[in-house]
């Protein structure tokens, strides 16, 4: 997840679905593949499979898709060799930026992502050179003009539900949960809410303000970064306004 607002991109991303749907149900098929290599086909007993499951559900990912990438995954049919990375690194203005991928090929991918961090004022770090700017945690974002429900009563469901944190921002209340807690409270506030966002993400302690020329340079990278095809996530801690009509 961006430092910055990644739900209003998703908002407007919302209008371009069409678009990248074959892209988000191949990004969605390799998780699943891996996550059932890990742990296992049934999603009662693997709780990432279950909520990629959701997840792709809530894509309109065909049933048919779902069923192959788990057949894919527990060996049942022939299929790639997927391997899990995480690659780290500094874009321009010192933002922290981690790029989580999923490759058949990890010379291709390495060699793309380092290009990509040096071709937009970026450069790649070691392991763990910035992933402690990050906690992992649960988190639910909620259309505020769709639920104009008050602040207090709002605190109280998160909290009842088992939540760790509300935000409120101006139109969108922000929940955070711990990662072993996310299902359980995504689950119960499903029965009030439909979410803007439902994931398990890499939240930064701390944010970066990003201006002028470096915040130009930056929006290039990880929009280029977040179209790689072996790329699944980009969380940054960048902290600028988000604009519309900026893409």
């Amino acid at each position: 997840m961006s430092g910055h607002s990644k739900w209003a991109t998703i908002k407007r991303a919302k209008g371009k679905v069409d678009a990248v749907r074959g892209q988000v149900f191949a990004r969605i098929s390799k998780e699943i593949i891996v996550a059932v290599r890990n742990n296992g086909s049934n999603p009662d007993y693997n709780i990432k499979l279950k909520t990629l499951i959701a997840k792709a559900k809530e894509s309109n990912m065909p049933n048919e898709n779902i069923s192959r990438a788990i057949l894919r995954g527990s060996g049942q049919l022939e299929g790639v060799n997927y391997e899990e990375l995480t690659y780290e690194g500094y874009g321009p203005g010192g933002v922290a930026i981690m790029v989580e991928v999923i490759t058949d090929n990890r010379n291709r991918t390495a060699g793309d992502i380092r290009h990509i961090f040096d071709k937009y004022g970026g450069n790649l770090g070691e392991t763990n050179s910035v992933n402690w700017m990050f906690e992992r945690k649960g988190l639910l974002i909620i259309d505020r003009e769709e639920y104009p429900v008050e602040e207090d009563e709002m605190l109280m469901l998160v909290l009842e539900a088992g939540g760790e944190d509300l935000r409120i921002k101006e139109d969108v209340f922000e929940i955070y949960t711990t990662p072993a807690d996310f299902e359980t409270v995504k689950d119960t506030l499903s029965n009030k809410f439909e979410f803007l966002m439902a994931e398990i993400s890499n939240i930064p302690n701390n944010k970066v303000q990003v201006e002028d020329e470096n915040l130009v340079k930056l929006k290039k990278l990880l929009s280029f970064l977040n179209e790689n095809e072996d790329v699944q996530n980009v969380y940054d801690n960048a902290d600028y306004e988000d604009e519309e009509d900026d893409e």
